[in-house]
């Protein structure tokens, strides 16, 4: 189940019993421990992070924690054990979290969900407001964005699901994020506007194993040239 090639950026993993042994018995500062200890304790999850080319062959996981405001917002870098997850899971849909929200743009909200619903493109919530709905802490602060993870079924979906997001208007909340493709390859949704629109030469792919910068449009299934701005 916890199979390298199983993983996505974003996903959530809830560690057994003894994969919480394996992270708490390393060496961490009093800080990080006590967050960890807080997780461990409350059975909260960690998050699937880019991994390093030798994670799989050695037998572990990279996974990660954005610790909330009472522990400084540190960012946590942890190896498991595969046998140390035994849940995998998703951040909470958009629909789901609207009492999070400042009020004023709760009306913006509902009608992006509108607009995204003919689309038939699900928004999840990761960034600040996601690991807030997940822990119930204090992650979010003056001024987080909004980061959105959309799942698309290609360049001309992607297209539409973007035409929705930059409808998205409201001065107390900025919408940041990222469409993510059926081959795990995800995107800035406001970058693949540029490259779309031939302001930007490459768009960059973010995926599970690194990053790189694509100029054609072959790796998205787009069977049609692009015409790229000189």
């Amino acid at each position: 189940m916890t199979a390298v090639d199983s993983l996505h950026r974003h996903q959530l993993a809830w560690l057994t019993q003894g994969g919480w042994a394996a992270v708490l018995g390393r060496p961490w500062d009093g800080q990080a421990r006590d967050c960890l200890v807080h997780w461990a304790t409350h059975q909260l999850p960690l998050v699937v992070t880019r991994q390093p080319a030798d994670a799989g062959a050695d037998g572990w996981i990279a996974l990660g924690l954005p610790a909330p405001g009472r522990w400084g917002r540190r960012r946590l870098v942890l190896q498991v054990p595969h046998g140390g997850v035994h849940a995998l899971g998703e951040f909470p849909r958009l629909a789901d979290v609207p009492h999070l929200l400042p009020p004023p743009a709760r009306e913006a909200v509902r009608e992006l969900l509108g607009r995204l619903r003919p689309c038939r493109a699900a928004a999840r919530v990761f960034g600040s407001y996601g690991w807030q709905a997940v822990s119930g802490l204090d992650h979010v602060r003056a001024g987080s964005d909004l980061d959105l993870s959309v799942a698309v079924e290609g360049a001309v979906h992607a297209d539409a699901v973007v035409r929705a997001l930059g409808s998205f208007d409201t001065p107390q909340l900025r919408l940041d994020g990222e469409l993510l493709f059926g081959d795990g390859a995800a995107v800035a949704w406001r970058e693949w506007s540029e490259w779309r629109a031939g302001r930007a030469r490459a768009v960059m792919v973010k995926r599970l194993d690194g990053v790189c910068l694509h100029r054609d449009a072959a790796w998205c299934g787009h069977a049609e040239p692009m015409e790229i701005a000189a």
